[in-house]
């Protein structure tokens, strides 16, 4: 129970942080967790629809929609038309939310890189593993698998 417990002030001093960093920027915590969704996929090169975004952050239509307008309005994303079907919309991340992301994430990430250096490959690997296997056990089963 001791590494549930940990599990659990993790999250929510990550959702504390990310909240703080989301008021200072005039954003919605949901607008944070779509950004961070948005810069993943664009890092992975996976075009994203609409129709994606809300169903990775449980959004009906009209609730993604106002989400996209209002980061479209901050200048954070923009919508284009996909090359393949001119029918399909993506939603493309801008210079200002890669910025934003970087200025989230790099502190976060330096932070924990220095945690990792403690611990060898073997160990970062077996961490790695109960991390992959936790955020599978925690999705929301429309997520999963």
């Amino acid at each position: 129970m001791r590494t549930v417990h940990l599990l659990r002030e993790i999250t929510v001093a990550l959702h504390r942080t990310g909240g703080g960093f989301a008021e200072r920027h005039g954003l919605h915590p949901t607008d944070l967790r779509a950004l961070i969704s948005l810069l993943d996929s664009a890092r992975a090169g996976t075009p994203t629809t609409p129709g994606r975004l809300g169903a990775q952050l449980g959004l009906n239509s009209a609730g993604t929609t106002a989400l996209v307008d209002r980061l479209e309005r901050l200048g954070h994303v923009r919508r284009t038309r996909d090359g393949k079907d001119r029918r399909r919309v993506l939603i493309e991340v801008t210079d200002s939310a890669v910025t934003l992301g970087e200025a989230f994430f790099g502190p976060l990430i330096e932070n924990v890189l220095g945690v990792a250096e403690e611990f060898d490959t073997h160990e970062v690997a077996t961490i790695d593993r109960f991390l992959h296997g936790v955020a599978e056990a925690v999705a929301p089963p429309e997520i999963r698998g």
